[in-house]
């Protein structure tokens, strides 16, 4: 503590004190977060026992406790290794769909238990191989792709009761335009009209091309 104090006193008489006008930021901060994703980060969590588990849960989502995180990002599983390990999807094929594979559910309700203020934040490091029909472009067939990531919404919502506050495109990958505006129709008419597009995951030229498509930037929420 004193050394924490002599180094904010001695910032202080360098460069004086600053007052923050809040009225006049632009931008909205919207908190501090977290990632589940990368392939099996948080695997071995799950099974931890009950106490040291459930500890380490309010140590991370607790309001006012701990690391106090306000954003829960999770991994959507993509059957496939996406760089620590690979996480089961919940569509193998086109026509299967279960909702009870992986652990990625159970972070999100014990952090909505937490805070039911935490910002929810989904986000696909790989896919199927069926969602790009085997050319291993998930964009080849941008209509399997939004349907994929709405199941997932649907799937959050009806199973688990959460709600979804953000869903991104694909992790450090390239962008597509026709998919993201799809997506957003695929998940107005599904009743998502309040989970917004976050795009693009580690992409800055979705802002280039942000400025010559109006409509894609009608389209993403946050980048």
């Amino acid at each position: 503590m004193r050394s924490f104090l002599l180094v904010s006193m001695a910032i202080q008489m360098a460069f004086g004190m600053e007052t923050i006008d809040l009225s006049q930021l632009a931008q909205r901060f919207d908190g501090i977060g977290a990632i589940s994703g990368g392939g099996g980060t948080s695997r071995l969590l799950a099974d931890y026992p009950e106490q040291y588990k459930s500890e380490i849960m309010d140590y991370l989502f607790l309001p006012n406790f701990g690391a106090n995180l306000q954003i829960c990002k999770v991994e959507i599983g993509g059957d496939s290794q996406s760089t620590d390990g690979s996480e089961p999807s919940h569509m193998h094929t086109a026509d299967d769909l279960d909702f009870k594979r992986g652990y990625e559910w159970w972070i999100m309700q014990e952090a909505k238990k937490r805070n039911p203020n935490v910002k929810l934040y989904g986000l696909s490091w790989a896919f199927p191989g069926w969602i790009g029909n085997g050319t291993r472009d998930p964009f080849h067939s941008p209509s399997n792709l939004a349907n994929y990531t709405t199941q997932w919404l649907q799937g959050a919502r009806d199973v688990y009761g959460l709600e979804i506050d953000y869903i991104g495109i694909w992790n450090e990958r390239r962008f597509n335009a026709n998919y993201i505006k799809l997506l957003r129709k695929y998940l107005d008419d599904s009743n998502f009209k309040n989970t917004q597009i976050v795009a693009a995951d580690d992409n800055r030229f979705i802002c280039d091309g942000m400025k010559e498509d109006q409509s894609l930037a009608d389209t993403v929420n946050l980048c």
